[in-house]
């Protein structure tokens, strides 16, 4: 299978001088085409410091970071920021819907940002697959919280990014709405070969992925 996203030895120290704090040590991984892969850990363990660097949004004190076989970690703000609409989908624990738009235009937001148009057939397509049809003319206050993750999740599908990156997506949802959630993005990973890791807490969520990694003080056990 293919390696859509890697990174090599990578490790990250927070504060200077006596207050320090080592948010990851030389972690190793990748991620293939169509994985649906779980980073398990608690408050502080380094998760979100990983999916921050993954997602071009921070970056090592050293090692590397691959997308698409491409490092990502000296290129400009302009190339990081292509980088960022087209290649990686971002899913994120409160939702982060414009509220003045319907589902539907918030699905597409990030294609027009790009200056490229939507595929409406995909587009109502995923809706479909994620059960949230009903839902395209709807505003996001209109919507259950689960309705509006999923919404989050078609809006990341919808730019068929090579990786999609969930950071606590279930979070904010009650035990029915968190499960369903997940099942969908293990579906779509499966359905859309759609590259997906997602950082979380819970156990019982990461359970639905094909693999499940813990990191506990900064490093990968």
């Amino acid at each position: 299978m293919k390696t859509v996203l890697q990174c090599k030895e990578i490790s990250k120290t927070y504060g200077s001088g006596q207050i320090q704090v080592q948010a990851l040590k030389k972690c190793s991984l990748e991620f293939t085409q169509g994985e649906f892969a779980a980073i398990v850990g608690k408050s502080g363990s380094g998760k979100s410091t990983l999916l921050k660097i993954l997602g071009t949004l921070d970056t090592p004190d050293e090692g590397e970071v691959l997308l698409d076989g491409e490092s990502v970690l000296h290129l400009s703000d302009k190339r990081l920021s292509k980088i960022r609409r087209r290649k990686i989908g971002f899913i994120y624990q409160d939702y982060s819907l414009f509220p003045e738009y319907t589902a539907y235009e918030n699905i597409i937001m990030p294609i027009h940002l790009d200056g490229r148009k939507e595929h409406k057939e995909h587009v109502l397509e995923v809706l479909e697959t994620l059960g949230i049809s009903g839902c395209k003319d709807k505003f996001p206050s209109e919507m259950s919280g689960g309705e509006q993750q999923r919404t989050a999740i078609a809006r990341a599908l919808c730019i068929s990014p090579a990786v999609i990156l969930a950071d606590e997506p279930t979070g904010n949802l009650d035990a029915g709405n968190a499960n369903e959630v997940v099942m969908l993005m293990s579906k779509a990973a499966r359905l859309y070969s759609q590259t997906i890791l997602m950082v979380t807490h819970d156990r019982q969520m990461a359970d639905y992925a094909d693999r499940i990694l813990v990191i506990a003080d900064g490093s990968i056990g």
